[in-house]
């Protein structure tokens, strides 16, 4: 049976349109999201599981929009989850991003620390909120 172990949230922004960040670098990692969960307790087969949500406004061309998650606090630490959203050229109104993922067996270490990047391919993205991280973690 599953046994819950801790659960964190990292809220940037509660609502839509509540800030306006632009990403001025193309391809290149922006944090919005960093988490740490205590791993006191944690049994065999550790896993854990994230959501979050990011709302961007694209400008009026095709844009690629990246999610990533790496286990640590830098752009180059290992990633555990990663996609990305392609958005057309009529699309006016800000996009929500939503997405789950998770991270099987992470070496257990006193705290582990998670951090979620935005990457845009196109100029003129910006982000609008709401954003939102959360992860928990459970162990057998």
């Amino acid at each position: 049976m599953s046994q819950f172990i801790d659960s964190r949230t990292s809220q940037n922004a509660s609502t839509s349109n509540s800030i306006s960040i632009p990403i001025l670098l193309l391809n290149t990692p922006q944090l919005f999201g960093q988490i740490g969960l205590l791993t006191a307790g944690v049994g065999p087969n550790p896993r854990v599981v994230f959501s979050g949500t990011i709302s961007v406004q694209v400008p009026l061309a095709l844009a690629g929009i990246t999610i990533r998650i790496v286990r640590g606090t830098a752009p180059t630490d290992p990633i555990v989850y990663s996609a990305t959203s392609t958005f057309d050229l009529s699309l006016l109104a800000p996009q929500i991003i939503n997405f789950t993922a998770t991270d099987f067996n992470p070496p257990v270490t006193p705290q582990l620390t998670y951090s979620a990047y935005v990457i845009s391919n196109l100029l003129g993205t910006i982000r609008v909120g709401p954003e939102t991280f959360n992860g928990q973690l459970y162990s057998d």
